[in-house]
């Protein structure tokens, strides 16, 4: 790919035409500014959030700048901006930056994450395994808690091992029988295929003595999971949020939530800083080996075919849980 650039000036770039539609551009390198780094991408990860731009809502406009949409992006800084001090050129990162579907981005500085020597030669989305870490902390799993996740995704795989990492005992709950069989390899003790609302929740009621669930996970996106994880959770338990809510607006069930009392945390987070954080701890679990994430990259796709690892993240065929891109 890298091969196909002009000159040392230019790089390739996807852009986004119109819905479900492409084009790999030739376009100028970015120039670090002030405090930014600039990042020659070895990859970036394929995250949900780009189906509805994908799909073509009345708000989007096309053409989209080249490399948009793309916030996953890891590589080795090759250009340094004025009073960058804590970076420097040939160190490989993971970038908080958002045009990395193209060959180079920028990014503060203060927005990349140094990769140790262990991670040498993995790719390392960094934003989504550091999200997975902030909502975690979040969630306030303790040893001897049960924790029911619904929806095992890339999100929901991370979420069930850390949470049994921590000693909780996982219900994990999801539509496809590959994901279920993802969750008990992540540590899940018990798993339930989403089908029936009302034979879910009488299942996870007998799991649990009548109680339900210390804390619930809602890693899907959509109202039904919603629905469910608040009758999954019990009295004075914390329901998380953690599924994108994106297709318009929800109902919740507030004489159930108010009943019971629950907490509930829509846990996402916006401030760069904090995303920041998560990441340092993803990087530090990983690296120590407390967390493998590898088995959860399932398609690998090189940029002129960003367009297929978009279908499949949507379509989500047998077997898939997360799509890269990578630049060879």
């Amino acid at each position: 790919m890298r091969g196909s650039s002009i000159d040392t000036e230019t790089m390739c770039a996807a852009v986004l035409v119109g819905p479900g539609r492409i084009r790999i551009e030739q376009t100028q390198k970015p120039q670090p500014g002030p405090r930014q780094v600039r990042v020659r991408l070895e990859g970036c990860g394929v995250c949900a959030s780009n189906l509805v731009p994908w799909a073509g809502p009345d708000w989007m406009q096309y053409p989209t700048a080249p490399g948009s949409l793309g916030h996953e992006g890891w590589g080795v800084v090759d250009a340094v901006g004025d009073n960058v001090t804590a970076i420097t050129v040939g160190d490989r990162v993971a970038a908080l930056s958002y045009h990395s579907y193209a060959e180079y981005d920028v990014a503060d500085a203060d927005c990349v994450v140094k990769l140790p020597g262990p991670l040498a030669g993995q790719p390392f989305p960094g934003e989504p395994l550091g999200c997975a870490f902030n909502i975690f902390k979040r969630s306030d799993v303790a040893a001897g808690h049960t924790v029911a996740i619904i929806g095992i995704g890339f999100l929901g795989a991370l979420l069930t091992r850390l949470a049994s990492n921590a000693g909780a005992r996982v219900i994990a709950i999801s539509r496809r029988p590959s994901s279920l069989d993802l969750a008990r390899a992540m540590g899940a003790a018990e798993t339930i295929k989403m089908d029936d609302h009302r034979r879910i929740i009488a299942q996870v009621k007998d799991l649990t003595a009548g109680t339900f669930c210390d804390r619930t996970i809602e890693a899907v996106g959509k109202q039904g999971p919603l629905d469910l994880a608040a009758e999954l959770t019990r009295e004075r338990g914390l329901m998380i949020v953690a599924g994108y809510h994106q297709d318009g607006p929800r109902q919740v069930n507030m004489w159930l939530w108010n009943w019971r009392g629950l907490d509930v945390i829509c846990a996402h987070e916006r401030d760069p800083a904090i995303y920041i954080q998560g990441i340092r701890s993803a990087v530090d679990a990983v690296a120590a080996g407390r967390l493998d994430p590898r088995v959860l990259y399932t398609h690998t796709y090189p940029l002129e075919r960003l367009d297929e690892a978009l279908d499949a993240t949507r379509e989500r065929p047998d077997g898939f849980v997360k799509a890269l891109v990578t630049y060879p």
